[in-house]
């Protein structure tokens, strides 16, 4: 009897004590209240960031897509919330399997503290807030690629794809560069330095929506004034709410409320500032009306391009990166336009580009002066970074590209099909994907 009473109490210990083996997932250190406020607002800085994508990428379509528009960015919201929380943030930060994949050891966030760090990734804040924080990027990356297939894509096509790459290619993609012992960041083999997402973010999100346009083929209409934005004051507002946010995006990503945060915030601006202004340059000096667009993709373009690099150089290679963004995303808007491929928004041009440069530019201007975790770069006497930052970008467009591809084909067989109808598109996605109509009256169902 004694024996099955002390079986019975060990039983009764150990399930009391599961809650606590789940959450012990690193040393208990000590959590610093003024790091933890600082990234719980950088993480709803970030979130905040995709219902801003929908208002600029919705301003920039005809009237009668504008609802689309904005479903893609928000349900990418709800979905890859959900399959972050289920498995997607152990896959791409749980234990290292090869340098490339997480596991399922936090699956359904077991073992993903609200009490202290994990050891690994953040000491002084929440392993939970850790994970919200990394959620706000997961969701706001593949919405970013919409902006390449918006007015031409089925919605049940593009719920697919969110489902697929979340899973196939953000989460390897972001384990190689920011997970544990991953291959190409610092902790790897590569050792390349991506702050806030040059790789993962925005270099990725670039060469999936050059696929996926090239995929699906050109837009329907029936001359290129058609195409025009319906809404710049909306595309505007997103531009304020997605500047805004970015110094959640890459300040944040310094983890903790110091030193720098603050040199991140302050590259940002000063990136953002300058590629806006060179883009107004260019525009002035090319067509003698410097234009609103203008400006709202320029400031897009600095900010993508210093992404990478926010916190490892200095204020004044800042303001060079971002000047120089905005001169390659420019030209590569053109160059487009030649090509003749229907990337709708211009993401490639805007994301994928001014990526590659960030993560390149990381490698001219980075020192460890501003970061001593991170190194130097060409320009502060260390040459091999520029190259360890060329394989990261090299490995990027490879699995990116090559994997996207596979992805379109199969939900193409899946569903039948990439693109809505011809006679759905001619009335607009808005009305027969959605049901609905963003402007009633006289408005309703305006082609601009």
């Amino acid at each position: 009897m004694k024996q099955r009473i002390g079986c019975l109490a060990l039983c009764a210990s150990a399930l009391l004590a599961l809650p606590a083996a789940a959450y012990a997932d690193g040393p208990p250190v000590k959590i610093d209240s003024g790091d933890t406020a600082w990234m719980l607002l950088s993480t709803a800085l970030v979130f905040l960031m995709t219902p801003g994508l929908a208002f600029f990428y919705g301003g920039m379509v005809r009237g009668k897509n504008v609802l689309s528009v904005l479903m893609q960015s928000f349900v990418s919201a709800g979905l890859v919330s959900v399959l972050w929380i289920t498995i997607g943030y152990s896959l791409a930060f749980g234990p290292d399997h090869g340098g490339v994949i997480g596991d399922f050891s936090w699956a359904g966030l077991h073992g993903v503290s609200i009490f202290h760090g994990d050891g690994h990734y953040v000491q002084t804040i929440p392993h939970m807030l850790f994970m919200l924080f990394q959620m706000a990027f997961a969701i706001i990356t593949p919405a970013l690629v919409s902006g390449a297939i918006v007015e031409r894509m089925k919605f049940s096509s593009y719920v697919l794809f969110l489902l697929l790459w979340s899973l196939l290619i953000y989460a390897p993609l972001a384990h190689m560069m920011w997970g544990y012992g991953g291959l190409l960041g610092m902790t790897g083999r590569i050792h390349a330095l991506d702050f806030a997402g040059g790789t993962v973010v925005e270099t990725a999100s670039g060469v999936a929506a050059l696929v996926m346009a090239l995929l699906l083929g050109h837009r329907r209409s029936k001359s290129a004034d058609e195409l025009r934005p319906h809404n710049l004051p909306l595309t505007m507002i997103g531009t304020g709410i997605l500047w805004f946010g970015w110094f959640g995006f890459n300040a944040g990503s310094a983890l903790t409320s110091g030193a720098l945060a603050v040199s991140a915030f302050t590259a940002t601006q000063a990136a953002g500032a300058a590629s806006a202004l060179t883009w107004l340059l260019i525009e002035w000096a090319l067509y003698k009306k410097p234009s609103a667009l203008g400006f709202a993709t320029g400031a897009i373009a600095g900010m993508v391009a210093i992404t990478p690099a926010a916190g490892f150089v200095r204020p004044m290679p800042a303001l060079l990166i971002g000047a120089v963004a905005a001169m390659i995303s420019f030209y590569a808007i053109r160059f487009k336009t030649r090509a003749g491929y229907d990337d709708s928004l211009d993401v490639f041009a805007v994301h994928g580009c001014a990526g590659i440069w960030g993560m390149l530019a990381t490698g001219l201007f980075a020192t460890v002066s501003v970061n001593p975790g991170g190194a130097d770069g060409l320009f502060n006497g260390n040459p091999e970074q520029l190259g360890r930052q060329a394989v990261a970008v090299a490995v990027t467009i490879a699995f990116v590209g090559g994997g996207t591809w596979v992805i379109g084909q199969a939900i193409s067989l899946l569903t039948n099909g990439l693109r809505a109808s011809a006679e759905d598109e001619e009335n607009g996605l808005d009305v027969t994907e959605h049901g609905e109509a963003a402007y009633s009256g006289d408005n309703a169902g305006m082609p601009f």
